[in-house]
């Protein structure tokens, strides 16, 4: 069972104290007197998480027609640019033969529909966008991916970067 998430306040005793609705979770997982890894998460704002979103799928509807056929919804242009700019998860599988290989590819197409999957040789790469879940990505991260992802599609569509400002 993994330890659930909570939210704790810091003290003037210097000391966690768990939200009131977090501590019957707290007396569940954890014994005092024990030592725990703590390991902050930063939150992002809604706004800045919105406007990515609102962004892309007006980028996506800007464009041009012989871009859309690859891009049947913004969100198949967001993984794709997620991928493309290194927010993602590779895996490399060897198979015995070139054959092989191919055989494994064709099978792990309809796995994910975002996935970009190539062979090279002996080798499928398996490349999956990373999520960009609150719960996935803090703060920080989000706002990397955010400004990666709108700087890939500006320069797919020759957006300057003064018509694309962030939130």
């Amino acid at each position: 069972m993994s330890t659930p998430v909570i939210i704790a306040t810091w003290t003037d005793n210097g000391a966690f104290a768990p939200l009131a609705r977090f501590a019957k979770e707290c007396d569940k997982h954890f014994c005092v007197g024990e030592r725990y890894k703590i390991e902050t998460v930063e939150e992002r704002s809604q706004r800045s998480h919105s406007h990515f979103f609102a962004w892309l799928h007006d980028a996506w509807l800007s464009l041009p027609d012989d871009r859309a056929m690859d891009f049947p919804t913004s969100e198949h242009l967001r993984k794709h640019a997620l991928i493309l700019t290194g927010h993602r998860d590779e895996r490399k599988l060897v198979a015995s033969s070139v054959a092989e290989a191919r055989k494994i590819a064709a099978f792990l197409r309809p796995a994910d529909e975002y996935a970009i999957i190539s062979v090279h040789g002996n080798v499928v790469v398996e490349w999956k966008a990373k999520s960009q879940s609150k719960k996935a990505m803090g703060g920080p991260t989000f706002q990397k991916s955010k400004q990666d992802v709108m700087d890939f599609v500006s320069d797919m569509l020759r957006i300057e970067t003064r018509e694309r400002s962030a939130a």
